[in-house]
This record gives C-alpha cells, structure tokens and sequence, in this order.
C-alpha cells in the first residue's frame, strides 16, 4: 500500500500558534492559500485543519483553500455535536464534487467548549456512542439512497444526498479518519472509522494498538475494508543530527520560561490519548533513537508533545520504522510551517519515497 503525507495548516484566531511567528495576516487567505499552495508544489497531499469552538470554522477554510488550489487535499476535522450527520454528509459531499474527489475528514470526539454552540457533555461511553452512529449514518449517505436510520442519537427518514459521491481508485467516499486511545474510542475506530490515527508514542506501543486494533476488528465483527493507521506527530529536521538537537533543546528551553508548569488547555489531562504522551516523559527524556518527550513538560500539546528529532535521514529512518508496523498515512508538522512545508518536502519526502 502506498504511503501518503500530509502537513497540518494552524487555522488560528490567535497568532503565534506552536512557534509559528506573530504576524497580522497569519490567518489570512492569502497566508493560508499560500501554505497550501506551498503543499503542493512541494511533494505534500494535503494538510489536516484543526477544528473547535474559537477558530475558524474548519469546513468554510476548507472550501476556501480547495477552490484556490488544484491538487490540495483538505483533511477536515469535524466534531459529531458541531454538525448533524446528513448536513455534513451533504456539505461533505457537494465539496467532494466541487473539488474532483479532494476531500478527507477527521472526525473528533474529544472534548470541547460545547455549551458554547448549543452541544452537551455526555460522559465518554455517551460520547463514543454519538460518534459511532455519525460515522455510520454519514457513510451509509455517501454510499446509499434513500436511507432511513433510527439511533439513539441520529434519525433520518428516506435521506438522499445530492450530488452523489463517486466512487474513486483506492477510495469509495472521503476516507474517514479517527483519534482516540480510550477503550471505548477503540471498538469505534475498529468498526466504523477508515484510518486510526495515533499521535507521537514510541514504536512498541503503536505496534502493540495496531494489534489490539485488528484484533477488535475481527472480534467486533468489522464490515469495511481492514482498518488503516495513522501517524500525527511534529518532525524536528534540521540539516544535521548535531543541529537538531542543539535547536530542539533551545526551543524547549524557550517553553520551560515561557510556560513553567502551567497550561491554557483545560481538557490537556482528561484525554486518554494525550495523558498518555505526557506519561512518556517520566520513562525518559529520548526514546526509541529521537522521540523527544520533555516538549510535553513545558506546554507541547496533541503532536507537539512529543518530537522526532534529527537530520533528515535520521527522521525518515524513524518514520520508515513506523511504516514498517504497518502506519500508511503521515501527518507532520513544525515551524514555522510555511519553511518546514517547503525544507521537509525537498529534504525528508524525498527519502521516504525511495
């Protein structure tokens, strides 16, 4: 199976988003439109865009970015109690014909501000359950007609959305992705979703979630196609090992002073995926050869909690030893973004496409 490369673009209201430098216009469409654009000449497939209350809305930056761009592949994050399942299943869908068949989406349960747009807690079990039906019911909209559905959470009654998803090589509708490292995200990612996307562990673990994520599958009685996986993390490249980190290591000091113990992420330890990769710093500061965890100490959140760091052939060296585990799809970042998308491009894809 082939292997595919996204980047990340930092749909933010507020500046200096994870290093990037402060500038008026960084979230301007023509900051955004020329990383994207910066994407696709340079090797990328696309770009995850973030999602949650506070920033632009993911699904307008998308279309924004598409229509200015020929090859770009937005992978849209989507939160189940943000949008009912048939109108993101019909929006999804218009933007998946308006754009050839260039749309991707992430969809996420974890926590947010939802009282702000009208959503409700629900504990995780509830959560999980909500999920679960808005990856099928959206499914089952791009792939049948006139669909009646009766959940717990979701009801439509002989929905058909127009236009129709067409059916591409190597994808029947827009590849779902999915995060989460609770029991009860599991048995969801292992029935319903298409690609499991894991943030920055070390190799043992991901082995060791990619065989308990088949095994679910089997035992769960999966329909679709087997089960991918994913990998989001930060990608520290520097010209040399020597350099990178000399240069992480300043970058994290910078944070120590900068955020000493205190976080602005309220929800940072109730998610099981980021505890997770936050409890990697107490096994030791470097694992496996360059999974840098102290980031995480000092403010680094989601994938900028842990780092591999290095010259280019050490990274790739690290990240074919994940595709040898069986991850296919990549998404990576640093910053400032608009120079990592074109450095990492020339000097890292290149290497892993050998």
């Amino acid at each position: 199976m082939s292997l595919e490369f996204l980047w990340y673009i930092p749909n933010q209201v507020t500046p200096g988003h994870r290093g990037e430098p402060v500038s008026a216009d960084h979230n301007s469409l023509e900051t955004l439109t020329t990383q994207a654009k910066a994407l696709e000449e340079h090797g990328w497939t696309g770009a995850l865009l973030g999602t949650g209350w506070g920033r632009p809305d993911t699904f307008t930056v998308a279309a924004a970015l598409a229509a200015r761009t020929s090859t770009f592949e937005p992978l849209i994050a989507v939160r189940p109690g943000y949008w009912k399942p048939a109108n993101f299943a019909s929006a999804a869908a218009t933007l998946d014909h308006l754009t050839g068949g260039r749309v991707r989406v992430n969809i996420v349960s974890g926590k947010d501000d939802l009282a702000a747009y009208g959503d409700t807690e629900g504990d995780q079990a509830d959560r999980y359950a909500r999920t679960r039906e808005f990856l099928q019911l959206v499914r089952k909209l791009w792939t049948q007609q006139q669909v009646t559905y009766r959940g717990e959470h979701f009801q439509v009654s002989e929905s058909t959305v127009e236009p129709r998803v067409v059916s591409r090589p190597n994808r029947a509708h827009p590849t779902l992705y999915f995060g989460g490292a609770s029991e009860a995200a599991e048995r969801v990612s292992a029935t319903e979703a298409d690609v499991q996307l894991f943030w920055g562990e070390p190799l043992d673990d991901v082995r060791e979630r990619i065989q308990r994520l088949r095994a679910l599958s089997d035992e769960l009685g999966r329909e679709h196609a087997p089960l991918e996986f994913g990998l989001r993390i930060t990608t520290f490249v520097r010209d040399t090992t020597e350099q990178a980190w000399a240069e992480a290591e300043a970058k994290v000091a910078e944070m120590a002073r900068l955020h000493p113990g205190t976080f602005a992420d309220p929800h940072r330890r109730t998610a099981v995926g980021q505890q997770r990769l936050l409890d990697l710093a107490a096994r030791g500061e470097v694992l496996d050869d360059n999974l840098y965890t102290t980031p995480g100490r000092f403010g680094g959140g989601g994938a900028a909690t842990t780092w591999l760091v290095g010259s280019p052939e050490d990274v790739a060296t690290s990240l074919r030893k994940y595709r040898d585990l069986g991850i296919t799809h990549f998404v990576l970042s640093d910053t400032p973004y608009l120079r990592e998308i074109r450095r990492q491009g020339d000097r890292l894809l290149p290497l892993l496409a050998e």
